[in-house]
């Protein structure tokens, strides 16, 4: 993937209607990909902050922080070239935040 590759994937919450999920990512000198910003719907969502990332044999996991203070997990499956949203957490309720944020 490109600076300027988007991905498109669907998401659905119990209860929501689909909406769709792009992430821009940058892959840096040595091809590793990280997202800098990702679309739920129209709107936009700037990565501010890789939190943490982690591997798994399918998978890429990405915990950022949004420019909206939000904290996302992005999951991005190689096989399929796809990515989703696994975690969101608006952080406005301090007893429920995630560790490490």
């Amino acid at each position: 993937m490109s600076d300027n590759t988007q991905q498109h994937v669907e998401f659905t919450r119990e209860g929501e209607a689909e909406t769709d999920i792009r992430v821009k990512c940058y892959a840096g000198h040595c091809a590793e990909e990280a997202p800098r910003c990702f679309f739920i719907g129209k709107r936009r969502i700037g990565v501010v902050e890789i939190i943490d990332r982690w591997l798994d044999p399918v998978h890429s996991h990405f915990k950022v922080r949004g420019d909206d203070s939000g904290i996302y997990i992005l999951r991005y499956e190689q096989d399929t070239d796809s990515w989703e949203m696994i975690l969101f957490n608006s952080g406005t309720h301090t007893g429920t935040r995630l560790s490490s944020t």
